[in-house]
């Protein structure tokens, strides 16, 4: 098949459809470029998913090369589910298997991607989800997969960083990481691109990006310029006049909107935060036009916005259509419009605005209206966030002596990178740890996220009376719904409760710290939402809660273990060997250095030997009836939910200390106590487990313990197939000592920190393979307990 006809297949245009040139040589040409710099309207994001897909193909001779995931970050949210319904179709024209999964906060609608690490996969979230992901915080998810998807999206990873123009802090972040994990270290092939109509290579130069990070730009050349249709979209006319309404007078730009729209057309009306967007929307509404009125921006719950989106794109049949929309419509929503009104924008943004007006260069008349500030300096100043004053003088400027607004006519205008923060190495190493402080906190990566102004909680309504239930399940995606931190606070501030989940309890408690990436429950009937309007902070209406299934196996609390509650008994001896050859197929099919598979696999076998120790097997036990002579890995759990004697109890940990008194490597050790999410680089005492008894049979805060284990306890002797049979073990915490013992040698954190730090492993290796050891395990035990699971 020649890349033209995979082509047609995929995108079911007839046979004379072809893909335009510089599509073409992003799939077949060389390495892949770092920089795509291509005008809008020109199919930039099919360019690069049927380009990864055509490299991915199995005859491919670049195959290798080519990473296994291709990690598509949108700065929207509005973007996200178009994107995903491009790929979906593509990818069932084609016959492919390649999971499409969105990451927007909440549960993933593929709850499998990552226990697959070997399989093609296409990921689509945005920068929120997917940034801080990539430094170890993922937001809206489970703390006890931050190191797995840490792993995921920093190993055989293609990154892609769409309209980077919008993309404000996590810009230089994404550039940081790609060279860190060039300097640091990574399995597979890692590489990022950044994709824009208007792409500054200086953007990029951050203090460790070399030029191999920046290396191969694409741009349209004299064979793109000589198609027809590219040269109809790049001469797309479309006049530019100023309106008459300034950005200060919302009730005039409504009136004058109304005035220029055309029956049977859609006319676009963008404004600068999502506040004026709806008080437009409202003035527009109370003059009761005849024409649709569609709202649009970042503050829905997802399948409203999928709702607003898809009456944006409809027909204009009949009277028209109006949308009203917030930068959310500059990148990835294929939309055109006849008539364009937008706030004047950093020039960048401006470019992407133009685009969706006349976009296919088909209309003979169409217009664009841009909206000043107004004259007087207060009133400007307070009409010009997000955006810099001096900025919008600029644009302004521009504008004044713009008369048309098509491609080829714009100015190529030199634009300032976004500034802030800039991620170091340092910073990289220290996140890879994800216990938190001593007072419960955890570091705050909200600032290589976006910029402190635009930051975000997640927020889901539930119905209940007074406090919310400990055994509903966690919020999935379709209930959240992004809100600012600001916003947040003032609920917080007028003595409203709001409860999160405090996963070291496993129960919901009230917030009391509001910081970024926070995920928030709201009583519905406290109001705060509108299917229409989205986010509506003053809204006093209740909302409709979106009801979920029970939570199941959720694995949310600290001490839980859901995975270990089945119908029926399964030994330790049984789960070791399936998990070891599961481990094996893995590494295998990733084709691993074999120092590293043979660690993956004698650490697959050893991950639950703690499982012997009389804490786990006692609560296990006691949930069945009739438990088999030998240590059991899951219970037969007939009478409720695991419950350990021992707070905070954790078989990892007792299974890497076994493992240490038996000579494994410290590799073998820290992924066989990682494989949860719950016990990595630090090694303490929670503040809700109980201390050890003393020999008055008074708790002793002396006696060394953590995570349920304390100083002395001794395991069984345990069979873990193969031929393996550890002997009876007393166990030590001399590990938790800092420096060195005289006995057990250098301390738990000395030898993690050693592997995190260690030229030929690193932070991101480590990470990709205690993640592998959780894959291993998660498949192992749903394949032999097909149907068992509770």
């Amino acid at each position: 098949m020649t890349f033209d006809e995979f082509f047609r297949q995929a995108t079911g245009r007839g046979p004379a459809a072809s893909p335009f040139p510089y599509q073409t040589r992003l799939a077949c040409d060389g390495d892949w470029p770092a920089l795509i710099e291509v005008p809008t309207g020109l199919g930039k994001t099919l360019a690069v998913l049927l380009g990864w897909l055509w490299r991915r193909r199995p005859e491919h001779p670049g195959r290798s090369r080519t990473p296994r995931r291709l990690v598509y970050c949108l700065p929207m949210r509005v973007l996200v589910e178009q994107t995903r319904d491009v790929a979906r179709d593509v990818i069932a024209r084609l016959g492919l298997s390649t999971r499409v999964v969105v990451l927007m906060g909440g549960v993933d609608d593929d709850g499998e991607w990552d226990i697959h690490p070997e399989e093609d996969v296409l990921l689509i979230g945005t920068q929120d989800m997917l940034v801080s992901r990539a430094l170890n915080r993922g937001y809206g998810m489970s703390r006890f997969r931050w190191p797995l998807h840490f792993g995921l999206l920093n190993n055989d990873a293609l990154w892609v960083v769409d309209e980077v123009q919008l993309t404000g802090a996590s810009l230089a972040t994404t550039a940081q990481l790609q060279a860190l994990r060039r300097k640091l270290g990574t399995l597979g092939p890692t590489q990022t691109s950044w994709m824009s109509a208007t792409l500054d290579q200086q953007w990029l130069r951050t203090v460790d990006v070399a030029d191999v990070d920046l290396h191969g730009r694409l741009t349209l050349d004299d064979a793109d310029r000589a198609d027809v249709v590219v040269q109809r979209r790049l001469g797309a006319r479309k006049t530019v006049t100023r309106a008459t309404a300034h950005m200060g007078d919302l009730a005039g730009l409504a009136a004058e909107v109304l005035a220029a729209h055309q029956p049977a057309t859609r006319t676009v009306a963008i404004v600068n935060t999502v506040e004026r967007a709806r008080e437009l929307y409202a003035q527009l509404r109370r003059r009761k036009p005849t024409a649709t009125l569609v709202l649009l921006h970042s503050r829905f719950r997802p399948a409203d916005r999928a709702a607003a989106v898809a009456r944006a794109l409809a027909a204009s049949d009949g009277e028209g259509t109006i949308v009203v929309s917030t930068q959310v419509i500059e990148a990835g929503v294929d939309l055109t419009s006849k008539t364009l009104f937008t706030e004047v924008a950093p020039w960048a943004s401006l470019v992407q605005r133009l685009g969706r007006c006349n976009r296919a260069g088909d209309d003979g008349d169409a217009r664009v209206f841009w909206v000043g500030l107004p004259v007087d300096d207060k009133a400007r100043a307070r009409c010009a966030p997000p955006y810099a004053p001096g900025e919008l003088a600029a644009s302004e400027e521009v504008l004044t002596t713009l008369v048309d607004g098509g491609p080829a006519s714009l100015p190529r205008l030199p634009m300032a990178a976004a500034t802030g923060l800039v991620l170091r190495r340092r910073d990289v190493l220290d996140l890879f740890d994800t216990t938190t402080d001593l007072a419960g906190n955890d570091v705050d990566v909200s600032r290589f996220v976006r910029e402190t102004d635009d930051q975000d909680c997640r927020v889901f309504w539930r119905a209940f009376d007074n406090d919310p239930a400990n055994d509903q399940p966690s919020p999935g995606r379709d209930e959240l719904c992004a809100t600012p931190v600001a916003v947040v606070r003032k609920w917080l501030s007028d003595d409203e409760r709001l409860w999160t989940w405090d996963a070291l309890r496993g129960r919901f408690v009230v917030v009391e710290r509001v910081f970024p990436g926070l995920t928030v429950l709201r009583r519905s009937a406290d109001g705060g939402y509108d299917p229409v309007l989205g986010l509506d902070p003053q809204g006093k209406a209740a909302v409709t809660p979106i009801v979920r299934a029970a939570a199941g196996d959720e694995d949310r609390a600290y001490d839980g273990d859901p995975e270990s509650e089945w119908r029926r008994w399964y030994t330790l001896r049984e789960h070791s060997d399936d998990v070891a050859q599961t481990a094996a197929a893995i590494a295998t099919a990733l084709d691993l250095p074999p120092r590293f598979r043979d660690e993956l696999v004698t650490a697959a076998r050893w991950h639950d030997a703690g499982k012997a120790h009389a804490v786990w097997q006692d609560a296990a036990r006691a949930l069945g009836v009739g438990p088999p002579d030998e240590p059991v890995a899951k219970s037969q759990a007939q009478r409720g939910h695991i419950r350990y004697a021992r707070r905070g109890f954790r078989h990892e940990l007792a299974s890497a200390l076994l493992g240490l008194r038996h000579g494994l490597s410290d590799l073998a050790c820290f992924l066989v106590a990682c494989h949860h999410g719950k016990v990595r680089v630090s090694l303490r005492s929670l503040p809700t487990e109980d201390a050890p008894m003393g020999a008055d049979g008074q708790r002793d805060a002396s006696i060394r313990h953590a995570r349920g284990v304390w100083e002395g306890d001794t395991l069984p002797a345990v069979d873990l197939g193969a031929g393996v049979v550890v002997s009876s073990t007393t166990l030590t915490l001399a590990y938790m000592e800092l420096g060195d013992d005289e006995q057990t040698g250098a301390s738990w954190a000395t030898r993690v920190l050693a592997l995190r730090d260690a030229a030929d492993v690193g932070p991101f290796r480590l990470a990709y393979l205690e993640g592998l050891i959780k894959c291993a395990d998660e498949r192992a035990s749903r394949a032999a307990g097909a149907g068992d699971s509770r």
